[in-house]
């Protein structure tokens, strides 16, 4: 399995031995766009690296929809805390477009752990964040306006997967409107509305179906 265990960064602090050993416990698989990867509730048997493509944690709310609580893009994993903790996935992991992940057995990833102390400190650091990341995305679905909720989003996006162009900066990541709305628990209506008027203020236009933010200053004002 020609792969650079190094792009991840759960693994790059690795020796050439520790990544054999790592290697050896990778399977691959992919999943269509929109084919579900696990549900919330099934048992966590397997830790998940996006190789190719992106992949959305999603939960659905008491009104029935679907809340986006996170982007997972390539040399980004999922399915980490379910795993360490040993209890069933507490949401749902779906391709948002033709996807190829890399996946280690619960068993392995324990092993590895126990192992590697670098390992299991960088994934503990991980975990950390992911919990706070969506602590803050349902936090601000409750509390915060429409509009400061799309610009929080896109503040993040622009530190995820922001491009410097002409212009701008550019989000090198595929989202539809619907997107956009799952992210931030509104109406795709308003979530169309909400972009078109920043776009006719001159903080975000639209460049090859991708986002391109041309005043972070000015969208952050608004968060």
């Amino acid at each position: 399995m020609m792969f650079d265990l190094k792009k991840i960064s759960l693994f790059n602090t690795l020796s050439a031995q520790e990544e054999k050993e790592v290697f050896r416990c990778l399977a691959s698989g992919t999943f269509r766009k929109k084919e579900t990867v696990f549900s919330e509730g099934d048992p966590s048997d397997w830790f998940y690296i996006v190789k190719k493509g992106k992949v959305k944690i999603t939960k659905i709310s008491q009104e029935g929809k679907e809340i986006i609580l996170e982007v997972i893009s390539p040399m980004e994993f999922f399915g980490g805390i379910a795993v360490v903790r040993g209890f069933p996935y507490p949401a749902n992991a779906v391709a948002m477009e033709d996807t190829e992940v890399l996946k280690i057995s619960r068993k392995d990833i324990l092993s590895l752990m126990d192992r590697f102390p670098s390992l299991m400190y960088c994934m503990a650091m991980n975990i950390g964040d992911r919990i706070k990341g969506s602590h803050e995305t349902l936090k601000s679905i409750a509390l915060e306006k429409v509009e400061a909720r799309i610009a929080s989003l896109l503040v993040k996006l622009c530190d995820k997967a922001g491009e410097t162009v002409p212009g701008g900066i550019q989000i090198n990541m595929k989202l539809t409107k619907q997107d956009i709305a799952e992210m931030v628990g509104t109406t795709v209506e308003t979530s169309i509305r909400t972009m078109s008027k920043l776009s006719k203020a001159g903080l975000v236009a639209a460049k090859g179906g991708n986002i391109v933010v041309r005043d972070l200053e000015k969208l952050k004002a608004l968060v």
